[in-house]
């Protein structure tokens, strides 16, 4: 009786697997979307956004559900690293004018240490993996935070679609 119970919580929560990962495939479509959503525009802001709280939400609610998986875990990568590649490319333009020079250095180093993170996981792992660690979601959600000052009037005019 007690293993049939036990299979049931079990079933009950691998059943609610799919939260997380819709979450996670809603952010992988979001960051599609952005290469064809004008910028500046509400739609792109939206998109933005919402990708951004799938990201918190995710592997929040993977964890407190108890349903993270290894399939999950690649998705998340995947979806982030398109997200954050696509808003990057778009707003790189918006951005190249307005930010003084050194934080351009700021971006390399902290991009160059992030693809020597998956480097040494690749050499190690022999597989890709993406290290989750406190500062890597510091710089997350720094880089997250550059995206909404884009419609300010004084990046607003170097941030129309061509």
């Amino acid at each position: 009786m007690d293993m049939t119970l036990r299979g049931k919580v079990q079933q009950a929560y691998a059943n609610r697997a799919w939260i997380p990962n819709s979450l996670t495939a809603l952010r992988l479509i979001g960051g599609i979307a952005l290469i064809f959503l004008p910028l500046p525009s509400m739609a792109f802001y939206i998109v933005y956004v919402v990708c951004g709280l799938t990201d918190l939400l995710d592997g929040f609610l993977a964890r407190r559900l108890k349903t993270a998986s290894a399939f999950g875990a690649k998705l998340d990568s995947v979806a982030d690293l398109t997200f954050y590649i696509v808003a990057m490319i778009r707003m790189l333009p918006c951005l190249r004018k307005r930010l003084p020079g050194w934080i351009w250095y700021v971006v390399a180093f902290v991009l160059a240490l992030r693809l020597a993170s998956y480097l040494v996981a690749a050499i190690r792992l022999h597989r890709f993996a993406a290290v989750h660690t406190l500062a890597n979601k510091a710089t997350g959600a720094k880089g997250f935070g550059v995206g909404p000052t884009l419609p300010t009037p004084a990046l607003a005019p170097h941030c129309r679609s061509r």
